[in-house]
């Protein structure tokens, strides 16, 4: 199986855990056409999946708040692509690339099968994003506060260099994510039209 002669549009949404990626992701898939590829929930159902041989693997990096090696969330992201079919507009990848290995590792499995259009980061503050992580109480094993702070820990020096060198490359498009869902959204429309990704009929 493989991509073919398609080059897949893909946007990849960086920022600090609970800064709201997932409520925009799911926003854009709805209104603009993009499938949503959370490079967590695809680890999380890998981990999960019966006879997986990286479940042990993922769980272990889960739990304390590390990365998972890039080549496991290469293949997972490349198979979920491979599984939307040829009639999508484009990927969103969700909390990817998370640091310099990841960010090789992606230049290295994927740059010729896919174009990145930009880099949509929701920032916002780390007490903002560590109350909100507290208060969604969706079951999740990394949201408790020890968790949270490691995972902030590990965003602040490994994933926000990864937001400067693409920032160097002008492909950045930062959105406060701490204004209301909606407010964020409007935003994030803009930078979508601009890029010139409109609504889908």
């Amino acid at each position: 199986m493989s991509f073919g002669d398609k080059v897949h549009n893909v946007v990849f949404v960086l920022g600090p855990p609970g800064s709201g990626k997932g409520t925009q992701c799911s926003k854009i898939q709805s209104n603009l056409g993009f499938i949503h590829l959370s490079a967590g929930d695809l680890l999380r159902a890998e981990r999960q999946r019966k006879g997986s041989e990286f479940g042990e693997l993922i769980e272990t990096h889960i739990r304390n708040g590390s990365i998972v090696p890039v080549e496991i969330t290469c293949k997972l992201l490349e198979n979920a692509m491979l599984a939307s079919g040829d009639s999508v507009k484009g990927f969103l990848i969700d909390g990817f690339p998370r640091n310099q290995d990841n960010l090789d590792g992606w230049q290295r499995e994927m740059s010729d099968k896919v174009k990145v259009h930009f880099v949509l980061y929701l920032s916002a503050a780390i007490e903002v994003c560590v109350q909100r992580c507290l208060n969604r109480g969706q079951g999740r094993t990394d949201d408790n506060e020890e968790s949270i702070q490691k995972r902030i820990v590990t965003y602040n020096e490994q994933t926000f260099p990864i937001i400067k060198h693409y920032e160097k490359l002008d492909m950045v498009r930062e959105i406060n994510g701490e204004k209301s869902s909606d407010e964020v959204y409007a935003e994030v429309e803009r930078a979508f039209k601009n890029a010139g990704f409109r609504h889908h009929a």
